[in-house]
C-alpha cells in the first residue's frame, strides 16, 4: 500500500462521488455512440466543452466540499491529473487504465498513479471494452486495487451510450465480490433497470456499495428509497455525474427526500468517506 497524500484540509460533509472533466478536448475525441446519451439528456452545453476552471467554479457555488474526479475511455487521464494538481484540497482522483493494451502494463500504470497522486479508486466501465466485469482481463487490476487499498468504481445498469447493457447486470458484481471479498466495489447509477438485483448484491456483500450518479432523487425507484432510508443506509453514496447533472440540483433533490439527519449525513458524505477510505487524505487533525 502506498503512503497517502494529505491533501484535504478538513473532513467533508458533502462528497460528490462521480464527476469528470468535460473540456473541449473530451468533446473532440468522443465517439458518436457515446455522445448519443448526452443528447438524450438534453445537455447542450456538453457539446461545447467546459473548462476545468468552470468545473471548480460550479462546484464552489454548490454545497459540495469534495468531489471524486475520474477519467475513463472517453476522458483523457491527464485532465484528471491536471485537476488534482490544481485543486488538491477539493478533489480526489479515480483513475482509469486499459488492460486490453497489456494487462501488466495497466497494473504498473495503476500502481504508479496511486503512488504519485491522491487516488482513492479505479474507474471501470466494462461496456467500453465489450467485456463483462468478470472477464479475466480485469482480475489482475482488482487484485492490485485490493493490495493498494483502492476501491473499484464501476458502471452498473443499462448503458446510456450505444453499447450493449449486458455488462451492467448487477449479478456480475455478485461474482466479483465473491472472488474479492476485501475489495470495495462502488456501483454507479443505482443499477436501473435492475434495481432489485443491485440492492440484493449490495445487501449480500459487505464490500459492495451503490452510488446515485446520473440520477435525481425524485426519480429513485421505491425499493431503492426504502433501502437508502432503512436497512441500506450504510451502503448508499451520493454522486451527481457532473456535468451530466450539475452539482446543486441532484443535491437539492436528495435533501428533499426528508431523510433523518443521521441517514442524510451518511448518504451525502460519511459512506463515501468510509467506502473510498478518504480519511487517509485528511490533513493531520482533520
Amino acid at each position: 500500500m502506498t503512503a497517502p497524500i494529505k491533501n484535504l484540509k478538513a473532513r467533508p460533509k458533502v462528497v460528490d462521488a462521480w464527476i469528470q472533466p468535460w473540456t473541449r478536448e473530451v468533446v473532440n475525441v468522443m465517439p458518436e455512440r457515446t455522445a448519443h446519451v448526452f443528447r438524450k439528456y438534453g445537455t447542450d452545453r456538453m457539446q461545447n466543452g467546459i473548462s476545468l476552471e468552470e468545473m471548480i467554479e460550479e462546484m464552489d457555488a454548490s454545497d459540495v466540499d469534495v468531489s471524486l474526479v475520474s477519467g475513463g475511455p472517453v476522458v483523457p487521464g491527464h485532465l484528471v491529473l491536471e485537476a488534482l494538481d490544481k485543486w488538491p484540497d477539493r478533489l480526489v482522483g479515480v483513475v482509469a487504465v486499459d488492460p486490453t493494451d497489456g494487462v501488466m502494463q495497466a497494473v504498473r500504470e495503476l500502481e504508479s498513479l496511486a503512488r504519485d497522486y491522491p487516488v482513492c479508486a479505479m474507474k471501470l466501465e466494462p461496456f467500453y471494452f465489450w467485456r463483462d466485469p468478470t472477464d479475466r482481463v480485469f482480475y489482475p487490476l482488482y487484485a492490485k486495487c485490493e493490495e493498494l487499498g483502492l476501491a473499484v468504481q464501476t458502471q452498473v445498469g443499462g448503458t446510456g451510450p450505444l453499447f450493449p447493457s449486458r455488462s451492467g447486470l448487477p449479478l456480475y458484481i455478485d461474482e466479483v465480490a465473491l472472488d474479492f471479498p476485501d475489495l470495495t466495489i462502488v456501483c454507479g447509477h443505482v443499477g436501473s433497470p435492475w434495481v432489485d438485483e443491485m440492492i440484493h448484491v449490495a445487501w449480500k456483500h459487505d464490500n459492495v456499495y451503490i452510488d446515485t450518479s446520473a440520477r435525481l432523487a425524485k426519480h429513485f425507484e421505491a425499493p431503492f428509497r426504502k433501502f437508502l432510508g432503512g436497512y441500506g443506509q450504510d451502503k448508499c453514496i451520493y454522486a451527481s455525474d457532473w456535468p451530466l447533472l450539475d452539482f446543486q440540483r441532484p443535491l437539492a433533490s436528495a435533501r428533499e427526500l426528508g431523510l433523518p439527519e443521521e441517514v442524510e449525513g451518511k448518504f451525502l458524505g460519511e459512506n463515501a468517506i468510509r467506502a473510498f477510505r478518504l480519511d487517509r487524505f485528511f490533513a493531520d487533525g482533520a
